[in-house]
């Protein structure tokens, strides 16, 4: 009996690596690490992209060239927030320094989760953050290869 071989389908556990890259390179690349495991619909994954291992193979190797803003939507200027010194001492390291370029975590308000925001610019008593993903907005890449698929 020959078996059929495992498709993605709404739902499905999967076990890949994969990359993420817009103009400026990669964002994320598992490829020279372990690989990635995760389930459709859990948000994981932008729904575009989901949308592009839907029907895939186990054991495919496939890539995506997905146009500006598909991916992870258009930049919004309203995720562009200044954060007061003093809430960043209290959440963080007080004594912490804020470049721009430097990615920093926040907690969720139901603490179970976390967000990242980029530093743009800052002064003396706040700190500007763009809490847009990296890749909206961009032209995204998105590079698969199926190792399992449950």
């Amino acid at each position: 009996m020959s078996q059929t071989p495992h498709v993605v389908t709404p739902g499905s556990f999967l076990t890949l690596h994969y990359r993420l890259s817009g103009p400026a390179g990669d964002i994320i690349n598992t490829f020279t690490d372990k690989p990635a495991t995760l389930s459709l619909g859990t948000g994981e994954l932008s729904p575009a992209v989901e949308q592009r291992l839907l029907g895939l193979e186990e054991g495919a190797h496939a890539t995506f060239e997905l146009p500006a803003g598909e991916a992870f939507g258009e930049r919004n200027p309203e995720m562009q927030q200044w954060v007061a010194k003093k809430l960043l001492a209290q959440i963080g390291d007080p004594d912490e320094q804020y470049a721009v370029g430097d990615v920093v975590q926040f907690p969720t308000p139901d603490g179970t989760g976390s967000y990242a925001g980029a530093v743009i610019e800052s002064n003396e008593t706040g700190v500007r953050f763009d809490f847009n993903h990296p890749l909206a907005g961009q032209p995204v890449t998105f590079e698969v290869q199926l190792i399992g698929v449950l």
